[in-house]
């Protein structure tokens, strides 16, 4: 595959070196079998300049730096997401309160809400930091955006918050059809698929914008 991969950034600098324009050499791969998104991507490696040779765009260096700090953002990300959804989850259950369970509420309001609260106010604050300081970097240096770390880790953060908004569909459809539908329930639901729903948003629209602005 890698080399491939070459072998159609040799041909693309070739063509371009020749005189062909980008519409041209985008058919070209097509009627070859290549798709237009690795047609799209051999292409943007080169500037659109009026120049004699192609001329290379910057390509992203992974640094230890630069997976230090991804990764801590999206390590925060979760924690956040996670303790945010415990926290509303026991806040729903000292509202509606399990009658079966009359000691719950007092739990509730110990243990697992300090834990939520406590990891909040200090994983909240580096994500929000974090967050701020990366896309300050990547509205200096654009090329940023197309680096590995960073994409795989925004792709497995979608394929999570996707699975979690599969299974909490599956859970409402599950309880709708056994004739479950408390209050309590319903806040739940809505709750999981609220942030679920807002991170899955959020990284998406930020993958489409990625990619019209390449």
């Amino acid at each position: 595959m890698a080399q491939a991969t070459q072998e159609l950034e040799r041909f693309v600098r070739d063509a371009l070196a020749a005189g062909a324009s980008r519409q041209q050499v985008e058919s070209a791969l097509a009627e070859a079998g290549w798709t237009p998104e690795q047609a799209r991507v051999a292409l943007a490696a080169y500037a659109d300049l009026d120049f004699p040779v192609p001329v290379p765009r910057p390509r992203p260096q992974l640094s230890a730096r630069e997976a230090f700090l991804y990764l801590l953002l999206f390590a925060t990300l979760y924690l956040s997401a996670w303790h945010l959804g415990s926290l509303l989850f026991d806040l729903v259950n000292h509202a509606f309160p399990d009658a079966a369970d009359p000691e719950y509420r007092v739990r509730s309001l110990g243990q697992s809400m300090r834990w939520s609260i406590a990891t909040l106010a200090i994983a909240f604050p580096v994500f929000a930091f974090l967050a701020r300081h990366i896309g300050m970097d990547l509205a200096r240096h654009p090329v940023k955006r197309l680096s590995p770390v960073r994409r795989w880790l925004t792709y497995l953060t979608l394929f999570i918050a996707a699975a979690a908004l599969i299974g909490d569909l599956i859970v409402l459809v599950y309880n709708v059809l056994g004739g479950e539908t408390s209050v309590r329930f319903l806040l739940k639901v809505g709750v999981v698929g609220a942030i679920a729903g807002t991170i899955f948003g959020y990284y998406l629209v930020d993958l489409r914008r990625e990619e019209h602005e390449s």
